[in-house]
């Protein structure tokens, strides 16, 4: 009899549920199945798993609810290492300043620097100011 009155209660709040939280809890709960069905004692996330599950801790409010295999902690750590690892590689240091330049052609500005009158130091008559 309580299983029954257990059952109809269950049926109850999932007809109040919107579409999208069903959906929700439906792909949060058949992951936990699939990675629980990866055939050993203590289930490994890959970086995908941990990206659905920050990717479902940002959009929906009850991912807490569904969760059966690991605890709402290490998600929320996810998260965090993850947007440190974006701002690590954000703030990454860089080459500065301008790009070097190759001596064979230094050499042959400076030759045409030589060769035209009209570049490099202004000349009167020939001659430096």
């Amino acid at each position: 009899m309580v299983r029954w009155l257990t059952l109809g209660l269950h049926l109850a709040v999932a007809a109040l549920k919107s579409r999208r939280n069903l959906v929700l809890e439906n792909l949060a709960l058949r992951h936990q199945l699939l990675v629980l069905k990866r055939g050993s004692n203590r289930p490994r996330l890959t970086p995908l798993d941990r990206a659905l599950w920050v990717w479902l801790s940002r959009s929906w409010k009850g991912w807490k609810a569904s969760l059966r295999i690991f605890q709402p902690d290490p998600v929320i750590q996810w998260h965090r290492a993850g947007f440190r690892l974006f701002w690590r590689w954000k703030s990454r240091p860089r080459p500065t300043g301008r790009k070097t330049i190759a001596s064979e052609i230094i050499t042959l500005i400076r030759e045409m620097n030589h060769a035209n009158p009209l570049w490099g130091a202004p000349r009167i008559h020939g001659e430096l100011l």
